[in-house]
């Protein structure tokens, strides 16, 4: 690929589509780029490319600027199967994302990870502790920051979330150190079935060489098959049984031989917060960093946004935003780290799964209630009553739906957020949904503490209800 002689169509115009642009056009490239949303971030981005030389498509002129390129950068938002892209690829055109060029000009290393839930934390927490052990290590890909963007730093170590939507156009990219977390079903509305999902999982090792090394999840059997799909060196992290890696065992997390911390020093509590630091810790020892680094990176990590965050407590009930938790198995880790009886929010956007799973893990949990929301609302209904699952109410908005299930929550309990569904009915983002949750909770929790200093007392639930409705209305 020479950019310099060559015409390129970005097609999605997100921040990875906005990268792809800004790179091609430094490299001299011909750039035009579509996208067939509307709205103001759109045409804000539109235009500031515009200014640095790219050429903006309609929808009509889509056809005659398509036989013009010669290579389509796809945005990860859109699926390989588009008809666009479908019509380059029969063309014999190169079908690319921005994670492919960055993996064909970026000169750092790169540790990849991948997986289906954790992806986020687990690259947070190594970022930081690769960081103090003195490596200008940097975060990027599907957490926020595009690959692309570091390209011309001075960034010394990219560490990359790499999602499955990503692999769909990345086939050049041979990580250092490739780190997959687990693998449960997700994103089958756009990948139709698990051969297909696991498929692109897999093709983040399928580059690599004897001088790299794979992280793999032993204790999930499709993540430790893929060692036999590598020519990699392969370390396992366990939280059942001493694997050649880092393991949990009697409270403390191992690497080899060696005790790295014990669980009680991590910030977050549950398996999953032990495995996500066991997968840290073998990629932090195989870049050499010191035990005390790796203990005190972790001790010392916050947590991200929007997964399983504590926001605030009103009138002895606390409210947890678990926005990030997008698929089944994510809200069930969500589930089992509460402490207390839960009231729990469950909807959006259908991404294809079968959720009688869900129902049946809820009924010998600490949820007391599920509030149903948002565009799958009624299939969630249905499988919850397949299961025999009854403690429900079903509501039509997210804002109406959380008041209720704060009504619907009694003191000592918690209202976790954590929908097992995807954002996109009512939301461009999680993020954007886990900042409504916010904003909800905290005007929830004005308005108590208004009642309090006028001295007048929470009213009743009907009451409440009532005054839930009218804001929605008002919304």
């Amino acid at each position: 690929m020479y950019p310099k002689q060559q015409v390129f169509l970005v097609f999605g115009l997100s921040r990875s589509g906005r990268a792809a642009a800004e790179f091609l056009l430094s490299r001299g490239a011909t750039v035009y780029v579509y996208d067939d949303l509307t709205g103001e971030r759109v045409e804000t981005l539109a235009k500031t490319l515009e200014q640095k030389g790219a050429k903006r498509v309609s929808k009509e002129e889509l056809q005659r600027v398509s036989e013009l390129c010669e290579a389509l950068v796809l945005s990860p938002g859109i699926p390989i199967d588009h008809p666009l892209a479908v019509a380059f690829k029969r063309n014999g055109k190169a079908v690319v994302g921005e994670t492919e060029l960055a993996a064909r000009y970026l000169r750092c290393p790169v540790i990849a990870v991948t997986g289906t839930n954790g992806k986020t934390t687990t690259v947070s927490m190594l970022t930081q502790t690769l960081q103090k052990a003195g490596y200008a290590a940097a975060a990027c890909g599907n957490i926020g920051a595009p690959m692309l963007d570091l390209y011309g730093t001075d960034t010394e170590l990219a560490v990359a979330e790499i999602s499955s939507f990503q692999m769909e156009t990345l086939s050049s990219l041979c990580p250092h150190i490739a780190v997959v977390l687990n693998i449960t079903e997700d994103h089958l509305n756009r990948h139709y079935n698990m051969e297909n999902y696991i498929f692109l999982k897999a093709k983040l090792l399928k580059n690599m060489t004897e001088t790299e090394y794979a992280v793999l999840n032993y204790d999930d059997p499709t993540v430790r098959s893929f060692a036999e799909k590598t020519k990699a060196k392969v370390l396992y992290f366990s939280v059942r049984e001493r694997v050649r890696g880092a393991f949990y065992e009697n409270g403390e997390l191992f690497f080899g031989k060696e005790k790295i911390l014990s669980a009680a020093d991590l910030p977050s509590e549950g398996l999953h917060s032990v495995q996500n630091a066991l997968a840290v810790i073998a990629a932090a020892k195989l870049m050499g960093v010191k035990t005390a680094d790796i203990a005190a990176a972790l001790t010392d990590f916050k947590g991200i946004k929007h997964r399983i965050e504590y926001i605030d407590e009103i009138d002895g009930v606390r409210f947890v935003d678990d926005s990030k938790g997008t698929n089944i198995d994510a809200t069930l880790k969500a589930v089992a780290a509460m402490k207390t009886e839960t009231v729990l929010l469950l909807g959006g956007k259908n991404k294809g799964y079968d959720y009688g799973k869900l129902f049946s893990a809820l009924g010998s949990s600490k949820v007391v209630h599920a509030v149903l929301y948002g565009e799958n609302r009624y299939a969630l209904l249905k499988s919850a009553r397949s299961a025999s699952f009854e403690k429900i109410t079903v509501c039509d908005g997210f804002a109406f739906a959380v008041r209720v299930a704060a009504m619907k929550a009694e003191r000592g309990q918690t209202v976790l957020l954590s929908p097992a569904s995807a954002s996109f009915d009512e939301f461009a983002s999680y993020e954007e949904r886990g900042d409504k949750f916010v904003e909800i909770v905290r005007s929830l929790k004005k308005n108590e503490q208004q009642e309090r200093a006028d001295g007048k007392p929470a009213g009743d639930a009907d009451n409440r209800l009532d005054e839930a409705r009218r804001e929605e209305e008002l919304e």
